[in-house]
């Protein structure tokens, strides 16, 4: 009996002075109250066996979600046919289910950050249209649709061989443009061919939580792991994110996740990304890696979803036809 009080004022006592215990004999953590099989992470701690905790000083406060639809071009720039050969739309309307499973759990997980989502349209037709925002409708979340004018950017954009070529960069901007204006904190760019694990904005945000405060500065985060980051024997670094393993790379896609923070700092190499196509079509956003730490997961949180001979789609050791069916 004696033993057990005392127990539980050393409990109190360590808990009240901000730590931590870790019973690995019982396999529990006393102060957590948790068996350590349980998310150990707490609103101000990362904490992961057996590297300890840190502590978060860099907080999310709002999650912007900008997500850029063309419901009408089947694989931009490609004459191929996406894995399962389905029409445009199905994508579209998978990619959004998937994505908005994965904010409901996040705010499970973080209930304190505001999310918005404002959907970039490039031209889909109504029948289209009435599809995503019925998807919206039913999510009960905040959205906007966005009907986005490509007139917009006749003056900016150079002059392009193809209208769609000048369509994707005219409506890349324009993202770029409400993430510059509208973003509050953390910004997702998310094009409609990625299907999100349930997981995984709730691992972005954590690990975008636990590095920047290891690194005390802003990263950039992609949601895949693509498969052309691993055609060259190039250099990366291994780190720890809430969850799995993430690697550092120099080279993305158009698909990611960051905070204003960086969006205003390297503003003219988003803003110059869009002015022309470029080879690679990423050339002024893979320039920031250069000085900035950008990560991808291992393994993916997000699939792109497209031809399966693509280096830029699908991920390795993914179940993709489960995925593609939980979605539907």
């Amino acid at each position: 009996m004696k033993k057990n009080i005392l127990k539980k004022i050393f409990v109190k006592i360590i808990k009240s002075l901000g730590f931590e215990i870790i019973d690995q004999n019982e396999f529990i953590s006393p102060t957590l109250n948790k068996d350590l099989n349980q998310q150990l992470s707490t609103l101000n701690k990362s904490i992961i066996l057996p590297l300890g905790e840190v502590k978060i000083t860099r907080k999310i406060s709002s999650l912007l979600i900008i997500f850029r639809t063309n419901s009408n071009i089947e694989i931009w720039d490609q004459n191929k046919k996406r894995i399962f050969e389905k029409d445009k739309i199905e994508y579209v309307k998978r990619s959004l289910n998937s994505l908005i499973k994965a904010v409901k759990n996040l705010k499970e997980n973080y209930n304190s950050i505001k999310i918005n989502i404002k959907i970039v349209d490039d031209n889909s037709t109504k029948e289209n249209l009435a599809v995503i925002k019925n998807i919206l409708d039913k999510s009960k979340e905040n959205f906007e649709i966005i009907n986005h004018n490509h007139s917009e950017h006749l003056n900016v954009i150079k002059e392009q061989k193809s209208k769609d070529t000048f369509s994707n960069l005219s409506s890349l901007l324009k993202c770029f443009e409400i993430g510059k204006n509208d973003g509050e904190d953390i910004i997702y760019f998310i094009e409609d061919d990625y299907l999100h694990f349930r997981s995984s904005l709730e691992e972005m945000v954590g690990t975008f939580e636990r590095i920047a405060s290891q690194l005390n500065k802003d990263l950039i985060i992609c949601p895949s792991d693509y498969p052309y980051l691993y055609m060259d024997n190039e250099k990366t670094n291994l780190l720890i994110g809430s969850k799995r393993h993430w690697r550092t790379i120099n080279k993305s896609l158009c698909s990611f996740m960051t905070s204003k923070n960086i969006l205003n700092k390297y503003w003219d190499n988003f803003y110059q990304n869009c002015l022309d196509r470029h080879d690679p079509f990423e050339k002024y956003l893979n320039l920031i890696y250069e000085k900035e730490v950008c990560i991808s997961p291992v393994k993916s949180l997000s699939i792109h979803m497209t031809n399966i001979n693509s280096s830029y789609g699908l991920s390795p050791f993914i179940n993709y036809k489960s995925l593609w069916e939980e979605n539907e």
